[in-house]
């Protein structure tokens, strides 16, 4: 009767705290003993009626069962309770002050399987901590194991409106301390939910505890239970203990399905070991479990961020192969990829085969292959893409803009280009700092080094910061019109402003010091990178021995290549350079000396340094030399001296 009562309660009338009776008083038919006696007042009786005790308060639950008033079926109804509560918690200051007066009024109290139901309602953080510490303080209460592991969920829940944070997780690991202090027994459903949430929250200890307390109670893991604490583990990179728990499957009574397989799949590529993440997939083949498009997309996530384009490409061919429905993220990939390796005619077959099969290129696809385009000299090609871009309903912006633009600046076009940055301008398209840096240096190259100054001053207006590519872009302009000076004045303004000097920075002002003979500014500048602890590449030594061999200082060269081995520095192709350099000057004689002297380091002398001498000497119009050099043995074979064994050395090319 109590449930049809809940039920048919749909607007609850206030409770009765009172009941004034007012009514005549009774007629005396003698006098009173007492003349003087007060006659008894009506309101005598409300105060009498007042110290009449209530009855107790109703335990309301989340659900109404109906099974014995209608026929349904789902005899189960929400509580016309519910959301009359939940309409009270919206978190203001008055929150609980209101549900007391909501459960005094109506003489009711919640039950704990409400108030979990409750708290899987909401979405607030705050909201439900101060829910639940309200719900405790009721008479007669104690939360059940369900509350506390639907507050738990909720607090490291990230599809919540208020994001999973540093004190959200903090709530979460004091109300899982609670739970261990109340010592309630744990069950197969909760344990499974606390891992499955400890393990998404990266919270290893507490995943653990709750495996050992299913231990200790003698509750039995299911498939769901090992592939939640695998991915616990493998998200917080235990991929050892991983490998162990998926060994046991294996021997145990449980036997790993897809998912299990997945997910170690997943620790694998994220410690970087790839080639461990394919042989998962090679054994799944084995026991005949079939890899899903989550086991190749995984890998070929993995390949793509390690630049292994083939591994990318040969899974996707796996795939079509196997019949799978390729989505679109896959040819995202693999065509990105023969993007970045400068592979423009695999990336658009594969891409025109991705629109054939029903996939829509999005942005980034219709970017890389136009930026690709742009960057092998084919800006015709890209400018197609992007208007077929445009055509499909996909809006360009800064990134797309950008690729065109340095697509017809590295082709020349730098009018053409200037126009497109006038169209972002007009149109509002947010120009960034790689779209200034490739119009600054096509303006640069093409010698109209005062708009490219304009420009760059004009980014400084527009908010937009000038990065070291631009700096360098400029500085790059500057040099090639012959504005030394103004390049080396840009040089420091770049670290007045806070941009840090880069190895090109560096390599662009030594090679144009060298070539204007300021060598030894060259040298200081070459000095003052390596104090900076800034590493030198090949470019940059190469722009450094170059002009010191060519300005009669070779062994200052060979010194300074020596001084780079002791901080990691190999230059394999250092020496290559240096006599491919002399060798072009007509210095022969140098370059002989110089490859003798890496003869005498122990240093072996490739073929190629052999070729590229003969050239040389054929071009200078040496031929007898070049002759003489091709059939001798110089620099590969040895004359014999009695008992001492000799190299023939480049310099008896001159002996005779």
């Amino acid at each position: 009767m109590r449930r049809i009562s809940s039920l048919l309660l749909k607007q609850p009338s206030p409770t009765i705290t009172h009941i004034h009776f007012s009514f005549p008083l009774p007629l005396q038919t003698h006098p009173p003993h007492n003349n003087n006696a007060t006659p008894p007042s009506p309101h005598s009786f409300s105060r009498s009626f007042k110290t009449l005790s209530l009855p107790p308060p109703e335990l309301v639950e989340p659900f109404c069962d109906l099974s014995d008033v209608v026929s349904s079926k789902q005899n189960l109804q929400p509580s016309p309770w519910f959301t009359q509560i939940l309409n009270l918690l919206d978190n203001s200051p008055t929150m609980e002050s209101n549900l007391d007066s909501f459960c005094r009024q109506f003489l009711i109290t919640l039950s704990p399987s409400f108030v979990a139901h409750t708290l899987r309602s909401l979405n607030n953080h705050q909201t439900a901590l101060r829910f639940f510490t309200w719900a405790s303080n009721q008479h007669n209460y104690s939360h059940s194991l369900d509350c506390y592991v639907s507050l738990i969920n909720l607090l490291l829940s990230p599809s919540t409106t208020t994001s999973t944070t540093t004190a959200s997780t903090s709530a979460a690991l004091n109300v899982f301390a609670e739970l261990q202090r109340n010592r309630l027994p744990l069950t197969s459903p909760s344990a499974n939910s606390l891992i499955k949430t400890f393990g998404n929250a990266g919270l290893v200890n507490e995943l653990l505890l709750v495996w050992r307390g299913m231990n200790e109670q003698n509750i039995q893991p299911s498939l769901f239970t090992y592939n939640s604490l695998l991915n616990g583990l493998v998200g917080s990179s235990f991929i050892e203990s991983a490998e162990r728990v998926f060994e046991a499957m294996k021997e145990g009574r449980i036997k790993p399905d897809v998912v299990t397989y997945n997910t170690l799949i997943k620790g694998y590529c994220k410690i970087g070991k790839t080639r461990k993440a394919s042989e998962m997939v090679r054994e799944m083949e084995v026991i005949n479990l079939e890899p899903d498009v989550v086991s190749y997309m995984t890998i070929m996530q993995a390949c793509y961020a390690e630049g292994d384009v083939d591994c990318c490409l040969s899974l996707y061919h796996e795939m079509e192969d196997k019949g799978f429905e390729v989505p679109s993220h896959c040819y995202s990939l693999v065509i990105c990829g023969l993007c970045k390796t400068g592979k423009v005619l695999e990336a658009y077959a594969l891409f025109e085969n991705m629109i054939r099969n029903g996939c829509k290129g999005n942005k980034a696809v219709y970017t890389a292959l136009i930026d690709c385009y742009g960057k092998s000299g084919n800006s015709d090609g890209a400018l197609r893409l992007f208007e077929r871009m445009k055509m499909d309903g996909i809006e360009p912006d800064e990134v797309t803009y950008g690729a065109i633009v340095n697509g017809l600046c590295k082709s020349g076009r730098v009018e053409e280009a200037l126009g497109y940055f006038r169209c972002c301008n007009e149109n509002g398209v947010v120009v960034n700092a790689v779209f200034y840096s490739s119009l600054i240096d096509g303006l640069g190259k093409a010698g109209r080094v005062d708009e490219a100054e304009k420009v760059f001053d004009e980014m400084a207006h527009r908010g937009c910061l000038p990065d070291s590519y631009c700096y360098n872009a400029l500085i790059d302009g500057l040099c090639k019109c012959g504005r030394i000076d103004d390049a080396l004045a840009l040089f420091k303004r770049m670290e007045c402003d806070g941009c840090e000097h880069t190895v090109y920075t560096f390599t662009i002002l030594i090679s144009e010091l060298f070539r204007v003979h300021r060598n030894e500014e060259a040298v200081k500048m070459w000095d003052l990178m390596i104090d900076k602890g800034i590493t030198p590449n090949v470019a940059c030594f190469r722009a450094l021995s170059i002009g010191l061999c060519l300005s009669g200082k070779v062994a200052r060269a060979c010194k300074v290549l020596d001084e780079l081995a002791p901080m990691g520095v190999v230059l394999e192709t250092a020496y290559e350079d240096m006599i491919g350099a002399l060798c072009k000057a007509g210095r022969v004689k140098e370059a002989c000396k110089l490859a003798d002297g890496i003869v005498d380091r122990g240093r072996e002398i490739p073929g190629k340094i052999r070729t590229l001498m003969i050239h040389s000497l054929r071009k200078a119009g040496n031929a007898d030399l070049a002759i003489k050099l091709m059939h001798s043995k110089i620099g590969i074979g040895y004359d014999r001296m009695r008992s001492v064994k000799k190299r023939v050395k480049f310099q008896t090319l001159f002996d005779n």
